[in-house]
C-alpha cells in the first residue's frame, strides 16, 4: 500500500541529513515489509461501494475488477455495472515501481463517451464521489516519506506497530493531500488494518479494514472503510465489501488498455 527530488546543494546536503535522522530504521523495516507482502500476480472481483452521507443516507455503487503485475508494475482495471447513473463508467490504473516515474490513471465517462486522463494535480480529489481519493488508489512510494515507530499496541486483538508516515517534500503534501498518516500494521501478517490520514484543508480520514481473510497465502479484505471527519463530526463514509475474490487466475494483458476502458466488461 509511494520520492521525490531535493532543492538546491547546500540545502539539500542538510535536508538529506534531517531525513536521515528522522527516519526510524525499524519503522522503515516493518514498511518495507508491508510493501513486499505476496499479495498475488492477478486478481478479478466483485466490490460493492456504499456511499454514507452526513445524514446516514446510502447509495449502493457495483462494481467488477481486475488487476495484474506487469513485472514490478501493477495494473488494475474497475468497471461500474450499477446503477444506472455510473453504469459502464470505468477507470483504469497504471501503478509504477519506479518512483521517479508518475503514476498514469485514466477515468472513461460514458456520457461524454470519453477517456479522461488523471492529471497529478487532481490526485488528491474525490474518486467518483467516495472518501477515497486518486491517490489513496494506488501504492505509496516508500523513498517519499519518513516513517516513525510510535509504539505497540492492539486492534481487535492483534498486535500491531503504529507507524507515523511523513513525507519528505511539499510536491507530495500537494499531489496526495495528506500532510502525514498514521497507520496500524499488523504484526503477525504485515497488514495495514487502520490509519488516520492527516489533510491539508484540516480534514481526517480514518480507514479500518473490518474484516479480511486468507485465500492462498495472501491476505485480502472483506470489507474495507473511509470515513471522513471534521473534528468529531462524520462528514462522509464509504464502505467497501468485496466477493468472489479469484486469485492468480488468467488475465490477458489487453484487459488493461484505455480501449478496454470504453468496450466495457
Amino acid at each position: 500500500m509511494t520520492k521525490k527530488l531535493l532543492l538546491g546543494m547546500t540545502f539539500g546536503l542538510s535536508l538529506i541529513t534531517t531525513n536521515l535522522l528522522a527516519d526510524d530504521p525499524k519503522a522503515r523495516a516493518i514498511m518495507e515489509k508491508v510493501d513486499a507482502r505476496e499479495d498475488g500476480k492477478t486478481i478479478e472481483q466483485d466490490m460493492t461501494m456504499i456511499l454514507i452521507d452526513k445524514n446516514g443516507k446510502k447509495r449502493t455503487r457495483n462494481l467488477h475488477t481486475y488487476g495484474k503485475d506487469f513485472g514490478k508494475d501493477e495494473h488494475s482495471i474497475m468497471f461500474f455495472k450499477s446503477p444506472a447513473d455510473v453504469k459502464n463508467t470505468a477507470f483504469l490504473t497504471y501503478d509504477y515501481d519506479k518512483a521517479s516515474k508518475d503514476d498514469d490513471q485514466w477515468l472513461y465517462l460514458p456520457a461524454l463517451k470519453k477517456v479522461k486522463r488523471i492529471p497529478s494535480s487532481d490526485k488528491s480529489s474525490s474518486f467518483m464521489g467516495s472518501d477515497f481519493s486518486y491517490f489513496d488508489m494506488t501504492d505509496r512510494d516508500l523513498e517519499d516519506y519518513d516513517f516513525k515507530l510510535l509504539k505497540e499496541t492492539k486492534v481487535r486483538g492483534k498486535k500491531v506497530w503504529m507507524i507515523e508516515a511523513t513525507p519528505r517534500n511539499k510536491k507530495v503534501i500537494k499531489e496526495s493531500g495528506y500532510t502525514k498518516t498514521i497507520g496500524l500494521v499488523r504484526q503477525d501478517n504485515y497488514v495495514v488494518v487502520r490509519s488516520i490520514g492527516f489533510m491539508r484543508n484540516g480534514k481526517k480520514k480514518y480507514l479500518d479494514m473490518a474484516r479480511l481473510h486468507k485465500q492462498g497465502g495472501v491476505w485480502l479484505p472483506d470489507v474495507l472503510t473511509m470515513t471522513t471527519k471534521k473534528g468529531k463530526r462524520t462528514l462522509h463514509k464509504t464502505v467497501l465489501n468485496f466477493k468472489n475474490i479469484k486469485l492468480n487466475k488468467n488475465i490477458p494483458d489487453s484487459m488493461f488498455s484505455t480501449r478496454r476502458l470504453e468496450k466495457g466488461l
